[in-house]
């Protein structure tokens, strides 16, 4: 699976003109599944993404979970994350879940997070969505988990 995390001081997520889901401090997760990817690797983003320390303690020092400020969790899916560009200049998606899949691991991550975590938002699966953020830092960390 392949995640872009930015922490965020808001966020949201718009199809059309309809608010499909909006955090205020928090983590905006863009989500690709990759063909071979399993239950298990969603469930263990899910696990990385609530332990990760990206957030400033008393200190100023990236010591603080998202669970540990007591943030939000926007969740949107991206196959774009998988695009592969050597080939030219128009990018190639074969890396991407097939859509069943995708959708599968996509909706696993946000349940599982949704188990596990009080406040948690999402984009719609397959739809044309418009993403806004305040990027608090900027932090944008890259996460790549293989079967």
């Amino acid at each position: 699976m392949i995640a872009l995390v930015q922490r965020v001081s808001s966020a949201d997520v718009h199809v059309g003109a309809e608010c499909v889901g909006a955090i205020a401090q928090g983590l905006l997760v863009l989500v690709c599944a990759e063909p071979h990817d399993t239950k298990l690797l969603a469930d263990k983003l899910v696990a990385k993404l609530l332990k990760l320390r990206i957030f400033a303690d008393a200190a100023g020092k990236m010591n603080l979970s998202v669970v540990d400020v007591q943030g939000g969790l926007l969740i949107v899916s991206q196959f774009t994350l998988a695009a592969d560009v050597s080939g030219g200049n128009r990018p190639s998606f074969t890396g991407a879940a097939a859509p069943e899949l995708g959708r599968r691991l996509y909706e696993r991550v946000v349940a599982t997070a949704r188990a596990l975590h009080p406040t948690v938002g999402c984009g719609e699966f397959g739809a044309d969505m418009q993403v806004r953020l305040v990027n608090d830092g900027p932090v944008t960390i890259p996460i790549t988990l293989r079967a």
